[in-house]
């Protein structure tokens, strides 16, 4: 059964829908019904449905904002719209919003049925190859070719004499008898996750599956579209060694400028393949072509050195050692002038010029041709300027980088120049944010400070948790965390009651229009504002003023 949530601001039309579709035996369950887009987002936070019905024209949030908000954090969430005739060239925005399915008004209860059963069968697909996917891997666990790998891995990692090859390929069934070799490697890039597929249609819980299990299994989804393309060329053998996929290709005949390019075309047409059907990417190395089948060792060492360049360019590519070893060079390092610009960007700069300096500090490196090594040391020329500047500001170090940290073992793990430029920009405002924090005694300080601007300026519709933080210096995160755990509540459910107490007053003590109030509490919306105090109170503000007088 799966879960569904019926959005429609027209209560007969909830009501009908509700009434003339048995939704149990067409396998739905309607856990909850909502009469607007803000509504429905509560409600699907808490339930988290499988299924979202809505229509398109409704107060505060319309369908197509729903949809997108939903796309943003539910993207597995299945969507159909209900839209009427004269809104059909309105609806077909929605295709741009990944729509799954979308009915026009007026339609029949077996339309409906009719979507709501594509829409199951879409799911249960699913379903299926998620557990499909478990029985691919109870299938690699029993019959992966386990002495085949070891032996296959021996020969890229240690010369092995002529005999010794020879026994074993007969013994284990391998035919490695050619003129020429090459060693490649494929190696799946770090958070390497597609949300749109080749159809422009969102990934959903399927492909994400493969993304949220464990690196075996996606090693072996990557193996065997690896070894079907390789079977394709005839190219040799497929493995996995160290966490990575070798390809051993082998070639009959003594032409390596053939070889190198048949390779390399077989390595894109693979990360191609990846990409399409596992929405995953991986970045492929590819050593020298050799002579001789003892010298695949160094064939691999050489592709292992050339997917190290995924440092610097970048993943999701081929790289092939000859092209990389050619290279122009340029001398990459800190000098001295951006060592004193960065430490005065760290201690005194906004968040503006720390983004700029990030920028000239890396942009410069693709255009380098430095290898991965080099880079490693700039990382660390630039690792040392802002523990300097940290210190000279008396900024706690375990704060700045947590417990026992200093850095050096986070920039290790970096695996393109992004993700390294993304962790200082980061760092850089942590300690702009500590030096701000470091003025406030306590976390009660600061968030009386923020309930003082709260109380001075709750009247201004566009008061928001980012213009509060931006006028305490301090992350929106941060302040959300520090604000609910010292108030019991969120920045939006403070602010709510502070406008509604600020109504009740004002309903009392004063002959002002609701509309009125609302405006000079901070609602642009009128009739949002009558929805909210309805909410909060269970009666309007008519009701409520016309109970306090007659009372």
């Amino acid at each position: 059964m799966y879960k569904l949530i019926l959005v429609d601001d027209e209560s007969d039309v909830r009501e009908g829908l509700l009434h003339e579709i048995d939704w149990n035996s067409w396998g739905f369950e309607v856990i909850e019904t909502a009469e607007n887009g803000c509504e429905a987002m509560e409600m699907i936070e808490r339930f988290q449905p499988d299924v979202v019905v809505t229509d398109i024209q409704m107060p505060f949030m319309n369908g197509l904002e729903l949809s997108a908000w939903i796309r943003e954090h539910y993207p597995a969430t299945k969507i159909i719209i209900l839209t009427g005739f004269e809104e059909f060239e309105y609806a077909q925005r929605a295709v741009k919003l990944q729509i799954d399915e979308y009915i026009l008004k007026p339609f029949s209860s077996r339309e409906l049925i009719d979507i709501l059963l594509k829409v199951r069968a879409q799911i249960d697909q699913e379903v299926s190859f998620r557990e499909n996917v478990y029985t691919l891997t109870e299938h690699y666990r029993q019959n992966l070719p386990v002495l085949q790998s070891i032996f296959l891995s021996s020969l890229i990692t240690r010369r092995l004499n002529a005999q010794d090859i020879e026994e074993k390929c007969s013994h284990y069934n391998i035919y490695l008898e050619g003129a020429i070799y090459v060693v490649s490697c494929l190696r799946i890039d770090s958070g390497s996750q597609h949300q749109e597929s080749e159809s422009g249609k969102r990934v959903d819980s399927v492909s994400s599956l493969l993304h949220s299990s464990d690196q075996d299994l996606q090693l072996y989804a990557v193996l065997n579209i690896a070894q079907e393309i390789t079977d394709k060329y005839e190219a040799g053998y497929t493995f996995i060694h160290h966490d990575e996929v070798i390809v051993i290709h082998v070639h009959k005949v003594q032409e390596e400028i053939s070889l190198a390019e048949i390779n390399l075309t077989m390595l894109e047409e693979i990360l191609h393949s990846v990409d399409r059907y596992l929405k995953l990417t991986v970045t492929a190395g590819a050593g020298r072509v050799k002579r001789s089948i003892q010298d695949l060792p160094s064939s691999y060492k050489e592709s292992v050195q050339a997917l190290d360049y995924r440092l610097i360019l970048g993943g999701n590519k081929v790289f092939w050692i000859e092209d990389m070893d050619n290279r122009t060079h340029q001398p990459l390092e800190l000098s001295a002038f951006q060592d004193q610009e960065l430490g005065r960007c760290l201690k005194l700069g906004t968040e503006e010029e720390i983004n700029l300096m990030m920028d000239q500090l890396f942009d410069k490196i693709n255009a380098s041709g430095t290898s991965s090594q080099e880079f490693r040391i700039y990382l660390l020329e630039i690792l040392t300027c802002v523990i300097k500047s940290a210190k000279e500001i008396h900024v706690d170090l375990d704060r700045l980088f947590g417990d026992g940290d200093t850095g050096v073992t986070e920039i290790s793990k970096f695996t393109h120049s992004s993700e390294a430029k993304e962790w200082f920009r980061d760092i850089g405002l942590r300690l702009r944010s500590s030096i701000a924090m470091d003025r406030q005694s306590s976390y009660s300080k600061l968030v009386d400070e923020a309930q003082e601007y709260i109380r001075h300026h709750y009247r201004d519709s566009e008061l928001s948790i980012s213009r509060v933080c931006s006028v305490l210096h301090i992350s929106t995160g941060y302040f959300s965390n520090i604000f609910k755990k010292e108030k019991k509540m969120t920045f939006v459910q403070y602010l709510m009651t502070l406008r509604m107490e600020a109504a009740q007053e004002l309903l009392q003590g004063t002959d002002m229009k609701a509309f009125e109030i609302a405006e000079h509490i901070g609602f642009s919306d009128p009739n949002y504002f009558s929805f909210c105090f309805r909410k909060k109170y269970g009666i309007s503000p008519k009701d409520y003023r016309s109970g306090i007088r007659e009372s």
